[in-house]
């Protein structure tokens, strides 16, 4: 199962992401005028998005699969299953094209985002496989002012080969279908849902 397991991550990151590089200062990171540039840096996004990140943020990637890092990571350029980088994602029309189960385009009414055929690995440690339950939270949330994103929270558990689980975490999505847009967090991100609340669209 571990070699399908590494087989699967080599392919979704070939599917899902190509190779990233940090987002340059000039281009995604610009200090906003009205703050320090040690407090917050916005991120621009498609449709005219825009989250004001803690400085401590780090952003890779562009496009439709930008990947902000928010604490310790082994590897922040890698792929969306790579292990052991707390971290959360904002896909764009791209990476939702191919983002449910067996690379068939996301559906939050079907499944979480989750671009693979097999067992994934689990974010907390890679010799584990990651397993998604049912929603157990679904609804609706404000993305600034007079957008509502689709909420959803999947159960998730991390199991070894034999089924025994050993850790669990919460899959959050926020989904912006008219935009296109899908912020995916394994890691319960502290302080995430309030930059997502207190975003600004132009």
């Amino acid at each position: 199962m571990l070699a399908q397991m590494i087989m699967l991550v080599a392919v979704a990151g070939a599917a899902v992401l190509a190779a990233q590089a940090p987002a340059s200062a000039s281009s995604s990171l610009v200090p906003p005028s009205s703050l320090s540039a040690a407090t917050t840096a916005p991120l621009r996004l498609r449709g005219g998005l825009t989250l004001d990140l803690p400085s401590s943020w780090r952003v890779y990637g562009g496009g439709d699969q930008i990947r902000v890092v928010t604490g310790a990571c082994a590897r922040p350029r890698g792929h969306y299953f790579e292990p052991n980088c707390r971290s959360f994602w904002v896909m764009g029309t791209q990476a939702i094209k191919t983002g449910g189960e067996g690379f068939q385009p996301y559906n939050p009414n079907q499944g979480p985002f989750y671009p693979a055929v097999d067992v994934a690995p689990c974010a907390t440690d890679p010799a584990l496989g990651q397993v998604l339950g049912k929603a157990v939270t679904a609804g609706y949330r404000a993305v600034g002012v007079g957008h509502k994103a689709r909420y959803l929270v999947w159960p998730g558990r991390c199991v070894r080969g034999n089924g025994a689980q050993q850790s669990t975490f919460s899959q959050r999505e926020w989904y912006l279908p008219k935009e296109r847009i899908l912020i995916v967090d394994q890691w319960n991100t502290p302080g995430l849902a309030t930059v997502l609340k207190n975003a600004t669209w132009s």
